[in-house]
């Protein structure tokens, strides 16, 4: 049950809720809860739901910030103060690019959505085209929305659902919060702590260089992550100075959220199927200081990457990994999305019952995504704090299933709360950004560290664009 005291060391700004995920949270990434008193959280209105989000934002923001601040301090010899604006927070967990002149493509595929099953509702989650192959085949129909839904009305949705997950695609039924708390895997992810952390031996402690005014300035940041947290855990990274060099294969393309979460890195194309592009992403590996991947467990282990040869290219690495159904129980290592998460865990039902509604309502955006992605990237920078403290490297493992623990956990919202107040052009950056698709301007960044901008040097870029090599071995 959640304790709503707001802790003494925190700011009378933070909300009793806001607080009770921020505790969480940093005490998640082995944080010291005297660096809370150096945090403001300001401004008013939340994000429409059930649920606590807009407080969530906040806090998950404000960790990943106050990582950034405790590694400055470092340089600093003191501890710069760390301001979050919860407004922008909310809008930075919703979408923060405004283009000018061009449209962003469609976020859903055709056939991706909500279906009334037999007994239930089941969303079906299409946007890679293996995966709408999987479920038409299942559906016996093709890509045509009314020939989907008459086909998903045939069936029971926790049939479908397995069926679906057997031929490799991905679908969730609708589940209650209690039905979740009764499954298998949700007693599982339920029993996990927030984030799986484990120090790893290490060595000498490294000479990490450390810029007053852009902390992760010389971070080495090696991406493998597509939608949708790990994305926005580099991008905050490279938001700090970090160098992001994100790797996809041949082909890949995610059109509808791609300019959105590529800001301020380089991207490259291997094939990890070829010896010689494994051979260049373990290269790249043993010269990076933070490694991010969404891989499925074993999918590393079957290239010869697993913990282990990891750890012998690089014994100091920040391996920050991350899975969709939490990593115990029989569902570890399942495929899955934000959008299923909340309908497996109980959200998309929680948030239909609140709203009178008749169909899955799900929590604005993709909130769980965006949080465990901060989340993330809050624990990936103490990691390298603790890495110039004592040498040693470390492994963090996070789940959206456990992030969505930690929203429910925080209980309910007023059904009363204050909206927050409508954008305007003026929470735009002042300048404009020439992403890979054309001109655009972003929300202004929702936090602010003493004498530490949050920028970007790098516009968004499309992928493959750069070769697969750290800036200073091109040099």
């Amino acid at each position: 049950m959640r304790d709503d005291t707001a802790p003494t060391f925190l700011s009378s700004t933070v909300s009793a809720p806001a607080a009770y995920f921020l505790r969480e949270i940093w005490q998640a990434v082995g944080g010291d809860p005297a660096h809370l008193s150096h945090l403001t959280i300001e401004g008013a209105g939340a994000l429409p739901s059930t649920f606590h989000v807009t407080d969530l934002a906040g806090a998950a923001v404000a960790a990943a910030s106050l990582s950034v601040a405790e590694l400055a301090s470092l340089r600093q010899g003191k501890f710069p103060a760390v301001q979050v604006d919860r407004r922008l927070a909310s809008f930075w967990f919703l979408t923060t690019l405004r283009p000018q002149g061009w449209s962003m493509p469609p976020l859903w595929d055709a056939v991706a959505g909500d279906y009334r099953a037999a007994d239930g509702w089941i969303r079906l989650h299409t946007n890679a085209p293996h995966h709408r192959d999987a479920a038409l085949a299942v559906l016996r129909t093709h890509a045509e929305r009314e020939a989907v839904a008459a086909a998903v009305k045939q069936w029971q949705a926790a049939a479908l659902e397995t069926a679906i997950v057997a031929k490799n695609g991905c679908a969730a039924t609708m589940r209650t919060l209690a039905q979740w708390a009764d499954h298998p895997q949700g007693r599982a992810v339920n029993a996990e702590p927030l984030l799986h952390r484990s120090s790893t031996a290490g060595g000498d402690r490294p000479h990490l260089p450390l810029s007053a005014g852009r902390p992760l300035q010389g971070i080495r940041v090696l991406d493998l992550t597509r939608i949708l947290a790990g994305p926005v855990a580099t991008r905050f990274l490279a938001g700090f100075g970090a160098e992001v060099l994100r790797i996809d294969p041949p082909g890949w393309e995610e059109p509808g959220t791609v300019p959105e979460v590529v800001l301020g890195k380089r991207c490259a194309r291997l094939d990890l199927k070829n010896p010689d592009g494994l051979r260049t992403l373990e290269q790249l590996l043993a010269r990076a200081d933070i490694f991010v991947h969404g891989y499925r467990p074993d999918a590393l282990a079957r290239l010869g990457l697993d913990s282990t040869r990891r750890r012998q290219l690089n014994p100091g690495l920040v391996d920050v990994c991350l899975d969709a159904y939490g990593w115990s129980g029989p569902w570890s290592g399942r495929r899955g999305y934000d959008s299923l998460i909340q309908m497996s865990t109980g959200i998309a039902d929680a948030g239909m019952r609140a709203a009178g509604q008749d169909r899955p309502t799900p929590l604005p955006g993709q909130a769980i995504d965006h949080a465990t992605g901060y989340l993330l990237a809050a624990a990936a920078v103490r990691g390298l704090v603790e890495r110039l403290q004592t040498g040693r490297g470390c492994e963090i493992r996070g789940s959206l299933a456990r992030t969505a623990r930690l929203l429910v956990s925080g209980g309910n919202q007023p059904d009363d709360t204050e909206a927050p107040a409508p954008e305007q052009p003026s929470d735009w950056s002042d300048l404009v950004e020439q992403t890979g698709w054309g001109p655009a301007r972003r929300i202004r960044p929702p936090v602010a560290i003493a004498d530490i901008p949050m920028m970007w040097d790098l516009p968004a870029p499309k992928l493959g664009s750069s070769a697969a090599a750290w800036l200073a071995d091109k040099a």
